[in-house]
Formats: C-alpha cells, sequence, structure tokens
C-alpha cells in the first residue's frame, strides 16, 4: 500500500466511538474524554504513516487502521492516562520513617476519622453548639494541652512552616541567638539560617560547631540599653550591626549528631538565662516524640518532659515521631501562641480538615500509653521486640513458599532504623528475609518487585535483596509473596 492508501484507510472518530468498548467507556468517563483519546490515536497514526521513508508502506501494518485495533488503542491510553500518580507502596526496607515513602504511615483510627469527615461537610471553622462562626485553632488545642502540659497550641502544615510563623512572630527584627553546632538543614536544602532570614529575624550564632556553653547565649544577648550607647555599634567592627534580642533559641539535632570533644546548653540552662534577661526560650524539637520510649533504645527528647523544663514555645513535626499526619504542631504560653494564630502567615500556612481529623485521632491514643504503643503503627514498629520480628519473619517465608515456591529464602538478622530525621545512631535489631530465585540478580528483582501491582521497595546489602519485616504490615505478608510470584 503506498502513504495516500494508508491515509486514506484512517477511520473517521464518529466511526471508532460506536465500537462497543469505547460506548461503554463514554458513559463511566464521559464522551468528552473518550473522544479525545481517539483524537490522539488518529494523530499518532497519521504522524507515523507521514514519517514513512519513500517505499517503507509496505512495512506499515494495516491491521492497526481498523476499527477495533483504533478502538482498543484508545481506551488503553485513557485507562493509562486515568492512573494516579500516589498510590500506596510496600515498605520493606526496614527504614520507619521513610522520608519518600511518605513518612508515617496513620493508624487505622485516624484513617477512618479522615474518610468520615472528609465524604461530607464538618465543622472546621463552625461552633454547633453556639451557632456561630468557630476557628479551626480550637479544634486540637485543648487535647495537645492536656497531653503535653502546654497553655495553648496550634498546628500549621509542617514543622519548617512551624520554625517561620515562630520566628517571625517572635523575632521579626530582632536576633534570635542559636548555637553554631544547631544551624542545621532539613531536607529538600532548608536551613535553619535561611528560615530565619526569610521570617525577617536575624541569626547570632554563639558557641562553635562543637562546643557551646550556657554563658555563650548570655554572652550574645543585646538589650534595648546596650543600643541606647552611640558606641555599641560602632565599637567593634569585627561584630557588624547588632539588634535587640528577642529569643533564645535550640534546636534539636534530629537528622545527625556530633560526638567526641562536645558540650551544649541544656533546656534547663537556657530557661534560666531567660528569665534573668526576660527573654523566651524556643525550642525546635523536629521529632515529636510524646512518650519515653528508652526502655526501646530510643534516648530522644520528648515533649511532655522538654516542656516541664519551662520552655516557653516548642515545635515539632506530626508525621514524625508522633505517628500523624504531615503538620506542624506549636506548643507554649498562651500569649506567645495567640499572636501566632492572629499572624498574616497563620492563614498561608493552615490545614485542612483531612490534617486534622488524622491529627486529632492520632492524639486521641495517647491518651493511653499503651494504647498509643499497641495503635500507632511508628510506635509498634519501634517497640517490638526481635522474636516478635523472627515470628514475622518465619510468617512470611511460609507465605513465599506457599505462593511462591520457586523462591528461595533465608531469615537473617539486620539492624533497621527510625528515618525520617529522627534518631541518626539509633540501631534497632531486627529480621528480614533474604530471597532469591537463582537466575536473577538482587538488582533486577528489586526492579521487578517496584513493578508489581502494589510496589514492593526492598533493600540490598551484600548483593542480597532483603526483606524487612519490622515495615512491613501484617495484612502486607501475602501481598509481598504474591509480587514475588
Amino acid at each position: 500500500m503506498t502513504k495516500k492508501e494508508l491515509l486514506r484507510g484512517i477511520p473517521k472518530i464518529d466511526e471508532v466511538m460506536r465500537q462497543d468498548p469505547l460506548v461503554v467507556l463514554s458513559e463511566e468517563k464521559g464522551s468528552l474524554l473518550v473522544t479525545e483519546a481517539v483524537r490522539e490515536v488518529i494523530a499518532d497514526l497519521r504522524a507515523s504513516i507521514l514519517a514513512l521513508e519513500d517505499g517503507g508502506a509496505e512495512s506499515f501494518d494495516p491491521a492497526a487502521l481498523g476499527l477495533a485495533a483504533v478502538a482498543d488503542a484508545a481506551a488503553k491510553r485513557l485507562l493509562l492516562d486515568e492512573e494516579l500518580n500516589l498510590y500506596p507502596v510496600i515498605n520493606a526496607t526496614g527504614t520507619i520513617l521513610h522520608t519518600n515513602l511518605g513518612r508515617a504511615p496513620l493508624c487505622k483510627g485516624a484513617v477512618e476519622n479522615v474518610a468520615k469527615v472528609s465524604a461530607g461537610y464538618s465543622d472546621l471553622e463552625y461552633n454547633v453548639p453556639k451557632g456561630k462562626r468557630g476557628s479551626r485553632h480550637d479544634l486540637v488545642g485543648d487535647l495537645i494541652a492536656e497531653l503535653t502540659g502546654a497553655e495553648d497550641a496550634m498546628v500549621v502544615n509542617n514543622n519548617a512552616a512551624a520554625t517561620m510563623i515562630v520566628l517571625a512572630s517572635m523575632g521579626a527584627g530582632k536576633e534570635i541567638v542559636v548555637s553554631r553546632g544547631e544551624l542545621v538543614e532539613i531536607g529538600g536544602a532548608f536551613r535553619i539560617p535561611d528560615i530565619m532570614m526569610q521570617s525577617g529575624a536575624y541569626l547570632q550564632e554563639v558557641g562553635t560547631s562543637n562546643k557551646t556553653k550556657a554563658s555563650d547565649y548570655e554572652n550574645a544577648i543585646v538589650t534595648k540599653k546596650d543600643l541606647a550607647d552611640p558606641s555599641f555599634n560602632a565599637g567593634d567592627p569585627r561584630h557588624g550591626m547588632r539588634f535587640e534580642t528577642g529569643a533564645l533559641m535550640k534546636v534539636h539535632k534530629s537528622n545527625y549528631d556530633i560526638v567526641g570533644f562536645t558540650e551544649e546548653a541544656t533546656l534547663e540552662e537556657l530557661v534560666e538565662i531567660g528569665k534573668k534577661h526576660d527573654l523566651p526560650v524556643i525550642f525546635d524539637m523536629g521529632n515529636g516524640l510524646m512518650l519515653d520510649m528508652s526502655a526501646y533504645g530510643l534516648s530522644e527528647p520528648n515533649i511532655p518532659a522538654s516542656l516541664a523544663t519551662g520552655i516557653d514555645v516548642m515545635l515539632f513535626s506530626g508525621d514524625k515521631l508522633l505517628g500523624g499526619p504531615q503538620a506542624g504542631i506549636i506548643v507554649g504560653k498562651k500569649k506567645y501562641i495567640k499572636a501566632m494564630k492572629k499572624h498574616p502567615l497563620a492563614r498561608a500556612m493552615r490545614v485542612d480538615k483531612m490534617t486534622f481529623a488524622a491529627l486529632e485521632a492520632t492524639l486521641m491514643k495517647y491518651r493511653d500509653p499503651e494504647m498509643a504503643l499497641r495503635d500507632i503503627p511508628v510506635l509498634n514498629m519501634i517497640s517490638a521486640s526481635e522474636d516478635e520480628m523472627k515470628e514475622k519473619a518465619g510468617r512470611l517465608v511460609n507465605a513465599i513458599s506457599r505462593i511462591a515456591p520457586e523462591i528461595k529464602t533465608e531469615i537473617v538478622p539486620v539492624l533497621d532504623q527510625i528515618g525520617g530525621g529522627s534518631a541518626p545512631m539509633v540501631r534497632l535489631p531486627g529480621w528480614a528475609v533474604a530471597v532469591w530465585d537463582g537466575t536473577k540478580s538482587a538488582d533486577r528483582t528489586e526492579r521487578k518487585l517496584r513493578k508489581a501491582e502494589i510496589p514492593v521497595i526492598a533493600r540490598i546489602n551484600d548483593d542480597k535483596l532483603l526483606l524487612c519485616v519490622r515495615t512491613i504490615a501484617e495484612d502486607e505478608l501475602e501481598a509481598v509473596a504474591e509480587a514475588l510470584k
């Protein structure tokens, strides 16, 4: 056939639309979307024919121009185009708070509450008993205060936003004193100094990268009396222009550690200095740990204990060790939190009804610590014993043997990690199932697992493909075996 003959053989759009598969799809998804898919397939066919070199028309398969073939191609294109970009995966890496995989999985109660609240209308900003406008800031404030001992609380969309609004509200035009060893960079190259600059506050670094004493903070304080002295800013050119001190700030090193010859000021010491000079103390905790988990090898500061030192404001993430949705939670003295709620940034950084629904249901679990350890996935994974992990690995081996008997397995010890910018030095002894089929490399098997209906994200160590069971939910074991099959 010639090019002209092939081009004349391209079917018309209305003819293709009358094919059975597309008639059904038109009813389900609307005729506009289906028509557009048909138009795109026909345009591609025309372009491929026109691109044929002279004499190359003989290599083109005329069957591709048939009504059924074009309709089938359009249906496939439409379904492929409707695949969602955000979908579930199975985390078999052993990293509990895997930032790339969405950090903390939500507890069952949080998922159910999100579904219930998001399906219709809610009292997000309506006070039902009083029959008038309410405030979303009041939804979880009392519960957070009950659990933490804080006077008040506020929720924004992540901890970087919390840092920004705290500094903008408490330190705009003033200096915030921070240790050089705590000028952290969090995920995505966001740095404390950069956030501080955007907030309008001025960074005043003290100490060195490995040693900062309480006296370093106190010596850096600038008062109004200092600024009233004409010789103050002109006296020492090494220090440059100085501004009144607005607050003392401590940042928890949640994603790295400094070891060896080190020293840092405690919260108690900063509180004492703050009281002496009438300055608030801010603690950027980051990790959001609510319970004392030292019995499980996690010696991180927790929220109630940190607040009990007398600090004025603390901020932390909702989707790290708290085990809830992405959020930045600010707790502390009422006068500071009240000012933040009225700040212009508050609206830009507010969270929606689904975040509040998930957060409230998660926080409810903390009214009973045993319930929190049992029901909140992050805490349950951290507190799981080696024996429990080995038994779980055995159940995975049994599932693989039953569903994919050609796969060889071995239960091996591993060291899991918390991840997500939390507890960088903590390693949790656990167990994994090493798998191989004798023909494929670990790299090739890992790639194939990522192409499963529910992708399985595994870990490779010493050329072994490891399925770390700590981060595989009990109801996912069968799906992992199916992926291997």
